[in-house]
């Protein structure tokens, strides 16, 4: 994982009232990859917090490619279905 990264919360932090599954942003990796700074933000653009986080706190996200289950396919006639 490296700096500008989205990752995963593996965990929840509740003083920062975060839950495992939210979505941060890697600031800086330190050069061993032992630990993160990643900030997390509200909708609108507003930190919740800034955190020094192990790699087991967060995993990377999956890239939307990655997160479709199967192909796309076309009936046999080549018409799209609405």
């Amino acid at each position: 994982m490296q700096e500008r990264d989205l990752v995963v919360l593996t965990r929840p932090i509740a003083e920062h009232s975060l839950e495992a599954g939210d979505i941060g942003t890697i600031v800086h990796a330190y050069q061993d990859g032992a630990a993160y700074e990643v900030e997390f933000v509200t909708a609108e653009g507003a930190t919740v917090a800034v955190l020094t986080l192990t790699a087991a706190d967060i995993r990377p996200r999956a890239s939307r490619r990655s997160c479709m289950s199967g192909s796309l396919r076309l009936p046999s006639d080549g018409s799209r279905s609405r």
